[in-house]
């Protein structure tokens, strides 16, 4: 039996990003390993039947000694159970996870590149050191004679074949996770004052001060509608933000804070637009189970946010960290019911057309083939 081994730094992401994936790898035969770091969803993940390795990862800690230690419990776990396949999924994961399987002679990887980071973006200080850096480990990461680098929009792609990262035989494109479309099902909008809801961690590259920003603008405009922010601080992430933040913004009149939710199919059924105005992404989750629940988007012209929506066709583009264009476009949408309910339809079949789970899952199945056929 094939060993198939997922490393992701977060049990939560495996879960919510890649479990149909790994159900359909052990269905067809793979032994199915997951290696995360700490998180309550280890027991759920145990108790789908899969064999899970804890191991010392963290999203956003930089500590050079504790980022090698990753790279050697890496190697070790390699080493030991000894994978037919490592599937590697998010920064670090890619990164070390990369590394690590080119000295433990792993037959085969697979590199998800779920978004760059903001280190592409930066312009401060020693942000072109960081970059070439960074661009090295990826170019060492992605050094294996056997690997399928799956890219979720091209801008990324794009970015790491300039840096001399990889090769462009190297790369896959996958347009996303997937939804289950039966999930996220359309349903008509609902009745009275339009509600805008932004689902995301609230993180400040999430665009999530230019939401509320927006929202104070609307007001100052005497628009109807609910502005309504779903999602919980992150404090591993420097960008978070605070709980000082939430206590100020619990006095905006348009502003609704529902904190973290797992019923975001509901939440989008009793909403009337999906707003994302992130800085950059891969190619974001939410704004896919938008397009599946039929709710046009506001969202940023920028890497993957872009690629999630057909722009004029099932949402609006806006300049990023621009609060005042997306207020407007906010506007547009609020006062204008019969382009958002065809932007909703069109965003529907884009669903059933591109982002139906079944297809990311075969295409991930074909990957697997075609990397174990070269052995």
């Amino acid at each position: 039996m094939k060993k198939l081994l997922f490393v992701v730094n977060a049990p939560e992401f495996f879960l919510s990003h890649r479990l149909a994936i790994a159900l359909a790898a052990r269905k067809v035969g793979f032994e199915v390993h997951v290696a995360t770091g700490s998180g309550k969803s280890i027991a759920q993940i145990i108790a789908l039947g899969f064999i899970h390795h804890k191991i010392p990862v963290t999203r956003s800690g930089q500590n050079p000694v504790r980022e090698l230690t990753t790279v050697v419990h890496l190697y070790r776990l390699f080493r030991s159970h000894r994978p037919d396949i490592v599937h590697l999924i998010t920064i670090k994961p890619v990164l070390y996870g990369g590394i690590a399987a080119r000295l433990a002679r792993v037959p085969a990887v697979v590199s998800a590149v779920s978004g760059l980071g903001t280190v592409f973006l930066d312009q401060a200080g020693y942000a072109g050191l960081r970059r070439r850096l960074v661009s090295s480990l990826y170019r060492l990461a992605f050094s294996h004679r056997r690997i399928a680098v799956i890219f979720q929009n091209p801008d990324d792609k794009k970015t790491l074949i300039s840096a001399g990262a990889l090769k462009p035989e190297q790369s896959r494109m996958i347009r996303g996770s997937g939804v289950n479309l039966a999930d996220y099902p359309a349903v008509a909008e609902p009745d009275g004052k339009p509600v805008v809801v932004m689902a995301a961690r609230l993180l400040r590259d999430k665009g999530v001060f230019e939401f509320v920003d927006a929202a104070r603008i609307l007001r100052a405009k005497q628009v109807e509608v609910v502005m309504r922010l779903i999602g919980a601080p992150d404090p591993e992430n420097t960008s978070s933000v605070t709980e000082r933040d939430l206590e100020e913004w619990r006095g905006e009149p348009l502003l609704e804070l529902l904190g973290y939710r797992t019923d975001i199919a509901q939440q989008y059924a009793v909403s009337n637009i999906v707003c994302l105005p992130s800085y950059r992404e891969g190619l974001p989750k939410g704004l896919v189970e938008a397009a599946a629940c039929g709710r046009a988007v506001v969202t940023t012209d920028v890497a993957g946010c872009r690629d999630a929506i057909e722009p004029g066709v099932t949402g609006l583009l806006v300049p990023v960290k621009d609060a005042s264009a997306l207020a407007d476009a906010i506007q547009d949408l609020v006062e204008r019911p019969e382009r958002r309910a065809c932007m909703g339809a069109a965003g529907r079949r884009l669903a059933e057309k591109v982002f139906g789970i079944e297809q990311v899952v075969e295409r991930h199945m074909s990957i697997y083939q075609e990397l174990l056929a070269d052995e």
